[in-house]
């Protein structure tokens, strides 16, 4: 008897041990979570235009946004009640480009993957060189330059393009280059884009997920192939046109969320798109 007695005294002590060793790890586990969790407390930065009578759209657009009153007051029942239909083109303010906007066989809004859509971020400077030339177009130079600095940009990372150009939307003159609109005006767009052969390589060599400038184009104004565009949606990459606040992110350790409009079968639709820094 003495001999069971020790066995279960034994399993009893194991018992109340294990429990102890067990809460203790646990406790260790959610302090750990707690104290390396980025997103205990974020501070979202929003990266989108309002969409309203101001929001620019391609010069020769015959449409742009319009918010239509449908039932807007107080009701006969006493309560009140307001509902209002909008209208707008795909393309304009803050807004995405699915890849079958330039590809054939390209992801339409509601087929691409929300993993395309979220995730770590690097932001590129180059408002420096941009400013200085509205025709600058973002070559590899400068991104191996950023890379120099900051290290590689990582894999299936969205990569941003800080030009200086938000600064001046929705003033059309200023940031299209010309104030005219309708087909006469395509000819005199002056505005920083990428070069085709840089998007190319961005996909490619960095196998980027996603690219968004704060200029209206991934193209620069002069464009008439719209090379950069084919590049990357060619290759299923995204992109996102009239980002807004690029100038408030650090250059690494960002964490994006860009949900658009879920079109079905759609080239492109508003984007609400937000950032937090991780620490």
């Amino acid at each position: 008897m003495k001999f069971f007695e020790h066995v279960r005294v034994s399993k009893k002590i194991f018992f109340i041990l294990s429990l102890g060793i067990l809460g203790a790890c646990t406790q260790e586990k959610s302090v750990s979570t707690t104290q390396s969790d980025p997103f205990a407390n974020p501070q979202w930065i929003d990266l989108s235009y309002a969409f309203d009578s101001t929001t620019l759209y391609w010069p020769n657009n015959p449409d742009g946004f319009q918010h239509r009153v449908d039932a807007e007051g107080v009701t006969d029942l006493g309560y009140y009640y307001s509902s209002y239909t909008i209208l707008t083109p795909e393309h304009g303010g803050t807004h995405l480009d699915a890849p079958i906007h330039f590809y054939e066989k390209g992801e339409t809004v509601d087929e691409l993957p929300l993993s395309k859509l979220t995730g770590e971020a690097v932001v590129i400077d180059v408002s420096e060189l941009a400013l200085a030339d509205r025709d600058y177009l973002v070559d590899s130079a400068a991104i191996l330059s950023w890379e120099a600095e900051h290290g590689k940009i990582p894999e299936q990372a969205m990569v941003f393009f800080h030009t200086g150009y938000g600064k001046f939307y929705p003033d059309r003159e200023k940031y299209f280059g010309t104030a005219k609109t309708g087909t006469e005006a395509i000819p005199e767009l002056h505005f920083p884009g990428i070069q085709p052969e840089t998007a190319l390589w961005l996909a490619k060599s960095r196998n980027v997920k996603a690219v968004g400038l704060d200029t209206p184009s991934l193209d620069y104004g002069q464009s008439k192939d719209f090379a950069a565009h084919q590049a990357l949606m060619g290759n299923q990459i995204p992109g996102f046109e009239n980002v807004a606040n690029l100038d408030l992110l650090p250059p690494t350790g960002i964490y994006v969320i860009a949900l658009p409009m879920k079109i079905k079968g759609g080239s492109g639709g508003p984007l609400r798109i937000i950032a937090t820094v991780l620490d």
